[in-house]
């Protein structure tokens, strides 16, 4: 099955990345637009046009959230939320290399979450406006979900939303340049030569002191992508950027699966952002210490702790 995203979390650890929340961002910045757009572009634009036709043709990419046809129970939730939190799709500080299949320990953000999202130079302006709102309702609703602070920023933000095209690459390699100075090569070349079975990428990088303790994060989004497909990448990879970092093939309806079945956030994917962020459980807390409090938290989310 054709997948919609191949979704990766890498986490850096540099000093230099700490310091990112103070730096100003540029999200409203005017910039020239290519006279022309490059045949590269204009053929990943039908690419993956064709890939979304394709996927809606079969019933996939639902929007509905999930139904009585998606049941899941409290040791469903628990399951996933273990394997999608836990666990990671690619090594850390690796690239794409795929990670040792060992479980880590509780990721998540401990300050405040300032999101903007940034369009480069080929996007047109009718998607800058109206992706930005999409992203902006996104994010109240993540806030809401939460209960952790998560907003839109113009100044000191530390999660990049960012939006290229091909033409954009030199561009968008200048950005993460200057959001995190002294980037590693293996972060760059994920940007540089971004091969196209990967549809968008969040990368996060945490405290110096602390891997578990987001700070920074930069989500790429293609601008090739119709509509949908570019909405759905807003929704999986802020929601992973906040510290879900794997997909699993159980999880069912969720976005956290490479089945495309699911194009936006399910219900059972809110359950999982409200136990991650729930106080109860704590940043760099170890799964066998976690489990027997996820167990609880899904009960409470699934009604079933009765």
């Amino acid at each position: 099955m054709t997948r919609l995203k191949t979704t990766l979390l890498l986490i850096a650890l540099t000093a230099l990345a700490a310091c990112d929340d103070l730096l100003p961002s540029r999200p409203g910045q005017t910039t020239p637009k290519p006279p022309t757009t490059s045949a590269a572009s204009e053929q990943l634009r039908v690419y993956y046009a064709h890939t979304e036709t394709d996927l809606l043709t079969r019933g996939l990419l639902r929007t509905d959230g999930g139904g009585p046809d998606t049941p899941f129970t409290a040791d469903m939730l628990a399951r996933n939320f273990e394997q999608i939190a836990f666990f990671d799709e690619y090594a850390r500080g690796q690239g794409l290399e795929r990670s040792s299949g060992e479980a880590g320990t509780l990721r998540r953000w401990s300050r405040p979450v300032r999101l903007a999202v940034e369009f480069g130079p080929s996007v047109p302006q009718a998607i800058r406006s109206e992706d930005t709102a999409i992203v902006s309702d996104f994010t109240a609703r993540l806030a809401t979900i939460t209960g952790h602070p998560i907003s839109m920023a113009n100044r000191r933000t530390n999660f990049h939303v960012m939006v290229m095209g091909e033409d954009d690459r030199d561009y968008l390699l200048d950005r993460v340049n200057t959001i995190i100075p002294g980037a590693s090569t293996s972060t760059l070349s994920l940007f540089r030569n971004l091969p196209r079975s990967i549809h968008c990428l969040v990368v996060a990088f945490s405290r110096p002191d602390d891997d578990n303790d987001y700070r920074t994060a930069i989500a790429l989004v293609r601008a090739e992508h119709p509509d949908l497909l570019r909405k759905s990448c807003y929704h999986e990879e802020i929601s992973q950027g906040l510290g879900l970092a794997n997909d699993s093939p159980e999880a069912r309806p969720s976005i956290f699966n490479d089945d495309d079945e699911f194009a936006l956030l399910t219900t059972h994917d809110e359950a999982l952002l409200r136990i991650l962020y729930d106080p109860r459980l704590s940043i760099g807390m170890p799964l066998d210490q976690a489990r027997p409090i996820i167990r609880i938290l899904a009960r409470e989310q699934t009604g079933q702790n009765l």
